[in-house]
């Protein structure tokens, strides 16, 4: 029996290993978390002008849009890791608290399930776990 993969997405992963090694042995160790590093926590006076209330006077400020978006990566399974993390990186940034942040991904829960839950608050705690001395 060989041990080529058979299902599709499985070979397609395959073959672009394959190929990213023939162009450069050094991708073979490659880690795509390691982009995340590379892009910084915009200052909360950036996020409200972009995202929150500031074209928008009596809009959504960024944290409550933050908190938002991390419910919709919960729901959609937390399946994007990065996505995941920089939003409860900004999302603390903007100020919101541990608390709320494991409120609004527990709140999810019903919506996305346990498992979504679960995945998303240990992608949660990978950030916070990082930022001890915030309060709770």
């Amino acid at each position: 029996m060989s041990d080529s993969p058979t299902n599709p997405f499985e070979l397609m992963m395959k073959q672009a290993q394959d190929m990213a090694k023939a162009m450069n042995p050094a991708m073979e160790n490659f880690s795509p978390k390691g982009f995340e590093a590379l892009w910084p926590t915009m200052p909360k006076e950036v996020m409200e002008m972009m995202f929150g209330n500031a074209v928008n006077k009596d809009g959504l400020d960024a944290k409550t849009r933050l908190l938002l978006t991390l419910a919709g990566l919960t729901c959609q399974g937390a399946q994007a890791d990065t996505a995941v993390r920089q939003t409860v990186r900004h999302a603390l940034e903007a100020g919101a608290r541990k608390q709320e942040i494991v409120e609004t991904i527990g709140q999810m829960s019903v919506f996305a399930g346990i498992p979504a839950m679960t995945r998303a608050l240990d992608l949660a705690q990978e950030v916070m776990g990082d930022n001890e001395d915030e309060d709770q």
